[in-house]
């Protein structure tokens, strides 16, 4: 039930969607900036610490650690360039940018990593698994909307990027479904999921999405590009 309401927060990128498409086209660069704080915040302030702390303490775990966030970082490097090279030769949507993809799959494996955890904690202690759902809300909530905002930058439609946002979201009950039932087994072999979801967390954002809003030369509309990012951070940091 816990990780079905989750999957649901997606759809509060609909709330972008009674706005006007003057003021959406205004507000969409913040939110990409936005977003992209979001997720350098989600990195360091929370995956990171979260892989590390479930670790044994000692130098080739913390080592292995960060070894994994590379790869993540690397892996969507590479996903991107397949993605572009592949949208160079597609005739049909050649109109959608990469990073609309890469924060799909990634979101996705977010989510998937949250259903795990919840699942965890439930089964440790109702009340603790209660605890760390309204933690995973929290989170969730500045990111779905920021999420929703960068599809319909990258070309998306708002139906549609609506759609995708949702079925990415749903990793979160597959995620709870697997944790629920496998976790005992699987163990700390999942643990490798937290760093590499943050290596392709910091990849979206620092090659992808600042790029975009630094793109703009005007100095106001630049320097409230940059408090909108430094909020998606604080954010972070607050939950």
């Amino acid at each position: 039930m816990a990780t079905v309401f989750i999957s649901a927060l997606s759809f509060l990128g609909a709330l972008v969607l009674v706005l006007k498409e003057r003021i959406l086209n205004k507000i969409l660069p913040w939110l990409v900036a936005f977003s992209a704080g979001a997720l350098i915040g989600s990195a360091f302030l929370h995956l990171i610490p979260e892989a590390i702390n479930k670790v044994e303490i000692g130098e080739s775990s913390i080592f292995k650690i960060f070894i994994y966030l590379i790869l993540g970082f690397c892996a969507f490097f590479i996903l991107e360039e397949f993605i572009g090279w592949h949208h160079h030769h597609d005739t049909h949507h050649p109109e959608i940018a990469s990073f609309s993809y890469l924060i799909l799959f990634s979101d996705g494996l977010h989510n998937f990593i949250d259903g795990l955890i919840i699942a965890a904690s439930f089964l440790a202690d109702f009340q603790i698994g209660l605890i760390t759902s309204l933690a995973v809300i929290s989170h969730e909530i500045p990111k779905e909307i920021g999420n929703f905002a960068v599809l319909i930058y990258g070309g998306f439609n708002k139906i549609k990027a609506l759609f995708l946002n949702f079925i990415s979201a749903l990793a979160a009950i597959l995620g709870g479904i697997i944790g629920f039932f496998l976790l005992e087994k699987i163990g700390g072999g999942i643990l490798f999921l937290l760093p590499f979801t943050a290596g392709s967390f910091i990849y979206i954002a620092a090659s992808d999405l600042i790029p975009q809003i630094k793109e703009n030369e005007d100095f106001k509309n630049s320097a409230v590009n940059f408090l909108t990012f430094l909020l998606g951070i604080i954010i972070m940091v607050l939950i």
